[in-house]
């Protein structure tokens, strides 16, 4: 007559089941870093498909011969450019002569919170333009930013420290050149100001930005 099996010792199914547990557990925390990493490298594409279409914008192919990111170094500069954090600089060549610097400054007083901009400027410290990367306003006022509203953006070209003077760079409704938004003048006074102290930034710091590479 057969003997029936003894029955599993709890200690020992108790063990198997903790296993499984710790197996299931490992095989979570893998898909989710593999989740979180596929999530980060999604965000930088996007950040620099962004950030590449921005300088694109400013500065044409033929422009420039140089690689703008391989090239780009950060300074700080908070009180000049909006941030305590590092702000990027891409230095524009051709031909082994400097040609421009785009520069990523934050606008820190926006309605709604910091605006990251590309500010453009020739070499000889005109602005080329100006592009707005990163704000939270609302669809009104980010109108001006996707240019459906007739080009706000563009008056900034051909401004220079000295274009308008000073005490003018500003809005109209305190007795400065530039116009508002529709309905608005919080956002578009603060990207004045940091495009103004982008400027003051360059124009200090103009033969530190072109010292990495000679003619």
């Amino acid at each position: 007559m057969d003997t029936p099996n003894a029955p599993e010792p709890r200690s020992k199914r108790h063990w198997t089941s903790n296993s499984a547990l710790l197996a299931a557990l490992a095989a979570l925390t893998l898909v989710l870093v593999w989740v979180a990493q596929t999530t980060q490298e999604r965000i930088a594409a996007n950040q620099r498909s962004g950030i590449t279409a921005g300088l694109n914008a400013l500065m044409p192919k033929g422009s420039y011969d140089n690689d703008l990111l391989a090239d780009a170094f950060t300074v700080i500069a908070p009180d000049l450019l909006g941030t305590d954090r590092p702000v990027t600089v891409y230095p524009a060549w051709r031909d082994g002569k400097p040609v421009a610097a785009i520069i990523r400054p934050i606008a820190p007083d926006g309605y709604r919170g910091p605006i990251e901009l590309l500010v453009a400027i020739a070499y000889d410290g005109t602005l080329i333009g100006v592009q707005v990367l990163q704000h939270d306003e609302t669809p009104g006022l980010g109108d001006a930013f996707e240019k459906r509203e007739a080009g706000w953006l563009d008056d900034f070209t051909g401004r220079s420290l000295q274009n308008p003077p000073q005490q003018r760079w500003t809005v109209r409704r305190d007795g400065g050149d530039f116009d508002a938004f529709t309905g608005a003048t919080i956002t578009p006074r603060a990207i004045v100001k940091a495009v103004r102290r982008s400027l003051e930034f360059y124009q200090a710091n103009r033969d530190r930005i072109f010292a990495a590479k000679g003619n």
